[in-house]
């Protein structure tokens, strides 16, 4: 298994889903969306299985922080990509992506129920 953990690495859910797999002895890839941007492709793939409105945090200070006008651009895939590229903070995280080939499963936020369906799959 190929694990590929996306995320922040001074997210605090990003910490839990690490120390989760840490805890299991799961070996991954951590894929830091500051340093490295957010992978245009896999964004695709998100989108297409979980929709855009699974992926957009509106909870997250990224969300809060924007002004109201920003917020009501926000009304379908296209303008919630092209949001998510520009400010990655806004992506619920951790995105993990459980197999190969990449995107054929993918998890979006931690929860441990569905990590354990997740890695025993």
């Amino acid at each position: 298994m190929s694990l590929v953990v996306h995320g922040i690495p001074n997210c605090s859910t990003v910490k839990k889903a690490r120390d989760w797999l840490e805890a299991r002895g799961l070996a991954y890839t951590f894929h830091d969306f500051r340093k490295q941007g957010v992978p245009e492709v896999a964004l695709d793939r998100w989108i297409a299985v979980h929709g855009w409105e699974r992926l957009l945090n509106r909870a997250g200070t990224t969300w809060r922080q924007l002004d109201e006008t920003r917020r009501a651009t926000v009304t379908d895939a296209a303008s919630a990509r092209a949001l998510m590229l520009e400010k990655p903070s806004v992506i619920k995280r951790p995105v993990v992506d459980w197999g190969e080939p990449p995107g054929t499963r993918c998890t979006v936020g931690f929860q441990p129920a569905q990590f354990e369906a997740a890695a025993s799959a």
